[in-house]
């Protein structure tokens, strides 16, 4: 055989052996891809896991600060309450005095 023909013979095995390669993949290659597949979910599902646990985490945060607020309005209107009730008690005791006060002088008198 010529050179000629041995070099188009090795051609043509060769683009056979590619085309071969490139259309059929064999076990091995086939189960690269299934892993490179399952390693792809395994991330994707982390990371939506992480997201979703960063915006409850942010919902509890939201609600606590909600919470928090609202029970200071209830212990501020406690407070003032307080105040408003310890006044008027005040201010009825001192009516009482005074009335007290009257009636001593006009029993001295």
């Amino acid at each position: 055989m010529k050179i000629t023909t041995w070099i188009a013979a090795a051609a043509l095995i060769g683009g056979m052996a590619v085309a071969g390669c490139d259309a059929n993949d064999g076990p091995a290659e086939k189960a690269g891809e299934q892993i490179d597949n399952a390693a792809q979910g395994a991330h994707d599902a982390a990371v939506d896991a992480a997201e979703q646990a960063g915006d409850a985490a942010e919902d509890a945060a939201d609600k606590a600060h909600d919470a928090a607020d609202e029970a200071a309005g209830s212990v501020e209107g406690a407070a003032d309450d307080a105040a408003r009730k310890a006044g008027e008690a005040a201010e009825r005791a001192g009516d009482a005095a005074e009335r007290a006060g009257d009636k001593a002088r006009e029993a001295t008198q």
